[in-house]
């Protein structure tokens, strides 16, 4: 199995972000971190992530802001999905998301295999969405 691909886990609570890292690194993939939505955007922008995994509920800029940031001014020619997680389980933020192009949603609390799911998933999509 390839794990070379690059993860960014961007969410304000540091025990979400440090589960969540150990957990995926130990499947061998890069992992960048960002602790508020500013920081994301930027980490988008250098780092060129493959798999975006996106808190809804951060300071300076929200996850939807980032989300929608991405996706109206995308900052790589390639496809990069996106993995909301947060306490938000209501149906309009769940639209909400989705009408963001978010990729796939997961609720908080969580299961780690949930997140390690849904990674697996957008993996599986990438070559589908490769950008010619």
């Amino acid at each position: 199995m390839t794990t070379n691909y690059k993860i960014l886990i961007a969410d304000d609570e540091t025990q979400c972000v440090e589960a969540i890292y150990s957990h995926l690194s130990q499947s061998g993939y890069e992992i960048i971190t960002a602790f508020d939505g500013a920081e994301a955007l930027e980490k988008i922008k250098n780092e060129n992530p493959d798999i975006i995994i996106l808190d809804i509920n951060m300071p300076k800029m929200n996850g939807f802001e980032v989300l929608e940031q991405i996706r109206s001014n995308p900052p790589s020619a390639k496809w990069q999905p996106v993995i909301i997680i947060s306490t938000k389980d209501e149906f309009d933020s769940l639209r909400k998301g989705y009408e963001l192009e978010a990729d796939y949603y997961v609720t908080k609390p969580f299961n780690l295999d949930k997140i390690s799911n849904a990674v697996n998933i957008m993996i599986s999509l990438l070559p589908l969405r490769k950008t010619k």
